[in-house]
């Protein structure tokens, strides 16, 4: 397992609430979690880092952006 972080524009509870299914199926329950806190809100994903793409498109077809950073 690795550790990826994107870079979002989900911006509150309500938000969050929106991606929960897309990052659930993609990354997995327990997998993930949004620092509402951080200026770039900041999502932490666990997972192979394979699956980068299919996470970032899962919060995409959700209507949020996700940029890769680490």
């Amino acid at each position: 397992m690795d550790t990826m972080q994107f870079k979002t524009n989900i911006k509150c509870s309500g938000c969050i609430a929106a991606v929960t299914p897309a990052l659930n199926e993609a990354a997995g329950k327990d997998k993930w979690e949004v620092d509402l806190q951080s200026a770039d809100k900041i999502l932490t994903v666990s997972a192979e880092r394979t699956e980068g793409q299919k996470i970032r498109e899962a919060i995409e077809k959700a209507g949020y952006k996700a940029e890769q950073v680490a």
